[in-house]
């Protein structure tokens, strides 16, 4: 789980708490707050407490935590060019589209057990 949340972190740099974290990825509050916990004690993240509301704490990715992310980084572009190897451009634009509609349809459908 440690790993996910340095990749989500990364790529999604505005959804920076714990908070965001646990809404967003579907994750249990105290999986979340462990992982944090760990990431922070191998030097890969530190929290940072806003000075305009001390409720607000952010997460800030580390230098140390660069290699790793870029090695993810590298290997979930490669295997997106893998798994979409062979497609004809109309080929993806339907694809796309699909996953889009999936996408739209299992959002709708947990906002209802919200």
């Amino acid at each position: 789980m440690e790993y996910d949340i340095l990749m989500f972190l990364h790529n999604n740099p505005k959804y920076n708490t714990a908070a965001e974290i646990v809404k967003i990825r579907k994750s249990t509050k105290s999986h979340v707050s462990t992982s944090l916990r760990m990431l922070e004690e191998k030097g890969l993240i530190e929290k940072r407490q806003s000075e305009d509301n001390k409720k607000y704490i952010a997460i800030i990715l580390l230098d140390k935590a660069k290699t790793i992310v870029n090695e993810g980084t590298a290997v979930q572009k490669q295997f997106a060019r893998d798994i979409l190897d062979g497609l004809s451009d109309e080929e993806m634009d339907k694809c796309k589209a699909v996953f889009e509609k999936i996408y739209e349809n299992a959002e709708k459908r947990l906002k209802q057990f919200k």
